[in-house]
């Protein structure tokens, strides 16, 4: 038995003793959890029960956002050792799968990813995680900052989708804490600038402070006329959606250069129609992103440089006693919040 944060059912939480796995496995390491960031999924999970198929029948254990220390580590384990400061991918694929021989693991059927109805998250003092998708963290990355790859290897996988070239111009519409890290990802993968779209100024403020990040609040101005106006009407080449709201969608023809790319990154509660001509027209590249595969070592190599710092996308952080408030304040989604974090020590 362990305490952990649980999601009893729809709109339920508590901080309860229940019963998890304590024992590793030969390639198994044991893991004192230290910083666990609060996702927007685990959010809609409290909020409403469920996302697309995942329902939550039973209580479960929320977090897939983590770093930490390992504590034990399985026979079979080289690589790790007691003592070493770690993140977690939370998606363990099936490795004998066709999609995991492929190498796109993420897309793996069997997948079992933390926080993911009926497998539990990691809001609790200790998990057992596979060696393979367990990182050493290096000195200069902290616990909160180990706790950021997981949303960044989001950002990341998109930038390596988009196939950005040096010097491209890049958009991201949506300036959440993924459409942040996206525009980071896409400055850190080539973009010469990247434009960052949303109707909340207090966001566009924060992402607004990085350099080579522009920003537009199209509560005032068009995207497609700022971008246009940026570009000499020739458009973006490459543009990231991360808000998931349908009337960004249906506007990415206008932003995309004939040619470019548009990388679709949020996802939409309901389908959306989409102008497949305009789209045609340009033969716009559509690419298409779901969590990320084969990432995670390239995201901490970027923040052990200094070349990407997530520091101050953490707006605030929690003790792990104050669980359930750190997740009543995500629910609130103050404008002025990007990433609120729980530290399990305290």
């Amino acid at each position: 038995m362990a305490k952990a944060l649980v999601l009893e059912e729809k709109g339920k939480l508590a901080l309860r003793e229940i019963a998890i796995e304590t024992e590793p496995g030969p390639a198994d390491v044991v893991i004192e959890v230290r910083t666990v960031g609060v996702c927007g999924s685990d959010v809609h999970y409290y909020t409403h029960g469920k996302i697309g198929p995942f329902v939550v029948r039973e209580p479960m254990i929320l977090g897939h956002e983590a770093s930490g220390v390992v504590v034990a580590v399985g026979s079979d384990v080289a690589g790790l050792s007691v003592g070493d400061r770690v993140c977690m991918e939370p998606g363990i694929p099936d490795p004998t799968s066709r999609a995991s021989r492929l190498g796109i693991y993420n897309l793996d059927p069997a997948v079992r990813f933390w926080a993911t109805p009926p497998v539990h998250g990691c809001l609790t003092p200790r998990v057992v995680h596979p060696a393979a998708f367990t990182y050493k963290l290096p000195d200069s990355v902290s616990f909160a900052e180990g706790a950021m790859v997981e949303p960044f290897a989001v950002g990341m996988q998109a930038a390596m989708r988009a196939g950005i070239r040096p010097g491209d111009i890049g958009v991201v519409t949506g300036a959440g804490p993924i459409g942040m890290m996206t525009a980071l990802a896409a400055l850190a993968g080539g973009c010469a600038k990247v434009y960052v779209t949303d109707m909340a100024q207090p966001k566009l403020d924060i992402v607004g402070r990085y350099e080579g990040v522009e920003t537009i609040n199209i509560r005032e101005t068009s995207a497609a006329d700022a971008i246009m106006e940026a570009t000499d009407g020739w458009g973006a080449d490459v543009v990231f959606e991360c808000s998931g709201a349908a009337p960004a969608i249906l506007g990415l023809p206008a932003l995309v250069r004939p040619g470019g790319a548009a990388v679709l990154v949020g996802m939409p509660v309901d389908p959306v129609p989409v102008d497949v001509v305009a789209f045609q027209a340009k033969e716009i590249r559509i690419e298409t992103v779901f969590r990320y595969a084969n990432v995670y070592d390239r995201a901490i190599s970027l923040m052990a440089s200094g070349k990407v710092d997530l520091k101050p996308l953490i707006s605030a952080t929690l003790p792990f006693s104050q669980s359930i408030a750190a997740f009543d304040r995500a629910v609130e989604a103050r404008e002025t919040d990007v990433k609120i974090q729980i530290d399990m020590e305290g």
